[in-house]
């Protein structure tokens, strides 16, 4: 998708983007947290697991946040709504027609 955002949005999309990534990486470091204080597995499980984990969420963190240009704007906010991280309060920071065409693009999935 080569559309640009309105320079309004663009705006948004700055603030948003970096409140995401925090929330993003708050998710993992919690997700991390997790593994290390189950009692399940031995420390090597533990470290298996977590690298694992760090591999997917590292290309996840790309997809979602890398190639930061207005004219991916849009679509990176379609693959941060997907993964869950672009809520509808943060949506309602942009013009109505971006909030129609991330909410219509990001729902096509549950067809």
């Amino acid at each position: 998708m080569s559309r640009e955002i309105p320079e309004s949005d663009w705006r948004q999309f700055r603030e948003v983007h970096k409140l995401l990534v925090e929330r993003f990486s708050q998710k993992i470091l919690d997700e991390l947290a997790r593994i290390i204080e189950s009692g399940q597995g031995t420390a090597h499980d533990k470290y298996l697991h977590i690298y694992k984990l760090i591999e997917k969420r590292d290309r996840e963190l790309g997809t979602a946040f890398n190639d930061f240009r207005r004219s991916t704007a849009i679509m990176q906010l379609i693959v941060m709504r997907r993964m869950g991280l672009l809520t509808d309060q943060d949506l309602l920071r942009f013009t109505a027609e971006t909030q129609r065409t991330i909410h219509d693009i990001a729902s096509l999935d549950r067809l």
